[in-house]
């Protein structure tokens, strides 16, 4: 069976994290950058309403006012830009066990053989750019290929929105004509080398001769030639369980809300997604935490620690309990998030079985094979195939 790699490339990511939270700068054109003040005053990332100005990253900030005068600037928030990014990688998870991020808005996905549960390599792309937009309201560009370099390249061919194939067969056509400076792994100083060699494209690199290249650039030249002839025989290497530090949703609600009943549904759902993370990623956590950010852009958070578990009903009943206690009415609530922590540290994540060992009778038992059978159903047919109708009942009273 031949490999399928994908690379998921979030696109202009910090300024489309700031738009899900600024809706007012949508088809508007702006940019995150530094003070310009200070050696940071410069463009860190434009939207695509800027970039048609000509404002590139980079770019001093008076330099991109020059050029686009009406340009929104919004200051960098890292810490939601690293938060939002655990977000993405925790979505992507649900699609492939073999995750590795590359940077804090790309990540390869190891997607041998999920077509029987997400289709052929585009339709899973199609699906896994649709989730992201969805649920987070961030658009991504996807490549599609046999290994890392080639889905990398294919990623970066058709941006925005963009889901590119790029399989070694297409190379001649797809990838030689490009210039050599395009190639992932080359730099400006070894581009610089390559065109003194009369290396322009990198069709010409993969023609090379190999022993000149070794002379020139070292081992490294041997090595992007064959990049260049589309082998990379380097694997998707997987995130080790005890990188873990917590799994969580969150979702910017299409219009503020302030009735309860409805905030609880999208808990419910939201806490459904950790749940199934958890399970997939083999952990357990004993700290459940919600996130509420009002109308006005204020939030808090508040947290609670449990007996250590993955079930999605346990997260859920915590974090409702939570979301009840700091409920105002009074308060529309924008955005809603919950997430799960407090995983074991220092020693392998906790395996989950069917048969588990701690299990304290036979209907917690029960409720792990319960789950085990909807995580199967979601991953073949996809999430909205079942629904918990036992959760879906409203409260009555006190929460249990």
């Amino acid at each position: 069976m031949s490999s399928v790699i994908f690379l998921v490339d979030m696109n202009s990511f910090f300024i489309s994290c700031e738009m899900t939270r600024h809706p007012e700068i949508k088809g508007k054109p702006a940019a995150v950058a530094g003070d310009p003040a200070t050696r940071t005053g410069i463009i860190l990332t434009a939207n695509y309403d800027a970039r048609k100005f000509g404002v590139k990253t980079t770019m001093p900030v008076h330099q991109a006012l020059k050029l686009c005068p009406d340009l929104v600037l919004l200051p960098p928030d890292h810490r939601f830009y690293s938060e939002t990014s655990r977000q993405v990688m925790d979505i992507l998870s649900g699609f492939s066990p073999v995750v590795e991020e590359n940077s804090i808005d790309e990540a390869w996905l190891d997607m041998t053989g999920c077509e029987g549960l997400f289709g052929d390599p585009a339709s899973s792309a199609e699906l896994i750019m649709n989730t992201l937009q969805t649920e987070l309201g961030l658009p991504c560009s996807i490549g599609i290929s046999e290994n890392k370099f080639l889905s990398k390249m294919a990623s970066e061919m058709k941006k925005p929105l963009g889901i590119t194939e790029l399989w070694r067969k297409d190379i001649g056509q797809k990838l030689w004509p490009l210039p050599v400076q395009s190639m992932y792994g080359v730099g400006k100083q070894t581009a610089g080398k390559l065109k003194a060699m009369g290396i322009h494209t990198i069709g010409d690199l993969a023609r090379s001769n190999r022993e000149a290249l070794v002379k020139k650039l070292g081992k490294s030249g041997a090595e992007l030639q064959a990049l260049a002839n589309g082998f990379d025989d380097n694997l998707v290497q997987s995130h080790a369980h005890e990188a873990v530090k917590s799994i969580g949703r969150s979702v910017t609600l299409a219009e503020d809300i302030s009735d309860l009943e409805n905030a609880r549904k999208v808990l419910l759902r939201l806490s459904e997604e950790v749940g199934r993370t958890a399970r997939k990623q083999a952990v357990k956590g004993r700290t459940v935490q919600i996130s509420i950010k009002y109308a006005d852009f204020r939030t808090i958070t508040r947290q609670a620690t449990i007996p250590a578990t993955s079930h999605t009903n346990e997260i859920f009943e915590q974090g409702y309990e939570l979301l009840r206690k700091n409920w105002n009415s009074r308060q529309p609530v924008r955005l809603l998030g919950i997430s799960l922590s407090g995983f074991d540290s220092g020693q392998p994540a906790e395996q989950l079985s069917m048969f588990d060992s701690n299990a304290e009778d036979a209907e917690s038992e029960k409720l792990v094979k319960l789950e085990n059978a909807l995580d199967s159903l979601r991953d073949k047919y996809g999430k909205s195939i079942v629904n918990r109708a036992v959760l879906m009942k409203k409260e009555s009273g006190s929460s249990k």
